[in-house]
């Protein structure tokens, strides 16, 4: 069993448009303790027929319900990536608690099939390194890779090209605040004018998390913001009750404050009525 991680984005800019049909990024992923669970076991018949099998795969869900076809989730996917290098991998049964909500900017799903590809090489022996671990996550989709590093990191291209950074922000806590918002990752992109930004993250983010309010930002957030208010208004509370920092993640809609660790929040009662303190 093993335990998928969200994670915020510091700062993230679009810098380009792809010829295959991608974008190039530039941002700052730093692992927050917001956790999923996924539990593998082997399944003694390759062909009991329970609710979602797939071939080879009984799969199962709790928790944060997952809308669309539970068949193409990451997980099985990741599944199938290994069984068509490693035939003998053995039928399995998966199950996934969700905690993480879906479409959040918090990479859920990716860091459920990320932890998939773990828990397979682990639990069956594969002796997978982290370069072919990374090169079947890559597979999965392009925020994948980083849950297999874990660790904070300065990630360009699709967001797979990856080099650590040392930031360490354990002496602060996070609010994370879900407006209940989706927001569709192909409009959110059609906002945008792809340009590169005018101070480097990884020259940012060394400096003290008090300056990041006036240089770190998210292209996402202010065409976001203008179609859903929300937006701006939680971020406006954080900062009200003491974030040092705020801002929204990946393309939408969490929102995220950095308060000291000190501080006896009382967000709350403020907010609650309207939206998910997760």
């Amino acid at each position: 069993m093993l335990f998928p991680n969200a994670k915020i984005n510091l700062g993230l800019h679009i810098t380009a448009k792809r010829t295959d049909g991608f974008h190039e990024l530039e941002t700052i992923f730093y692992p927050i303790p917001l956790k999923d669970m996924l539990e593998v076991i082997t399944s003694p018949n390759k062909n009991q027929p329970l609710q979602n099998q797939v071939e080879n795969i009984t799969f199962s869900t709790s928790g944060l319900e997952i809308p669309g076809d539970p068949t193409k989730n990451l997980c099985i996917r990741a599944y199938q990536l290994i069984k068509n290098d490693f035939e003998e991998l053995p039928p399995v049964k998966m199950h996934l608690h969700k905690n993480i909500p879906m479409g959040a900017g918090m990479g859920g799903g990716s860091a459920d099939g990320a932890f998939a590809l773990n828990l397979l090489n682990q639990k069956f022996q594969l002796n997978l390194t982290t370069t072919q671990l990374l090169q079947y996550a890559a597979q999965l989709g392009s925020d994948c890779p980083f849950f297999i590093v874990n660790k904070p990191c300065f990630a360009h291209g699709r967001g797979e090209l990856m080099e650590p950074i040392a930031l360490d922000l354990s002496n602060y806590q996070f609010v994370l605040v879900h407006p209940n918002i989706h927001v569709s990752t192909k409009w959110a992109f059609e906002q945008l004018t792809p340009s590169k930004p005018p101070v480097d993250l990884r020259e940012i983010i060394q400096q003290p998390i008090e300056t990041w309010k006036d240089s770190l930002y998210n292209d996402f957030e202010a065409p976001i913001a203008r179609l859903h208010p929300e937006i701006q208004v939680i971020k406006n509370v954080l900062y009200q009750n003491g974030a040092i920092y705020a801002s929204m993640t990946g393309s939408g809609s969490t929102v995220f404050g950095i308060f000291p660790q000190q501080l006896r929040l009382q967000l709350k009662d403020q907010i609650k009525d309207s939206f998910n303190i997760i």
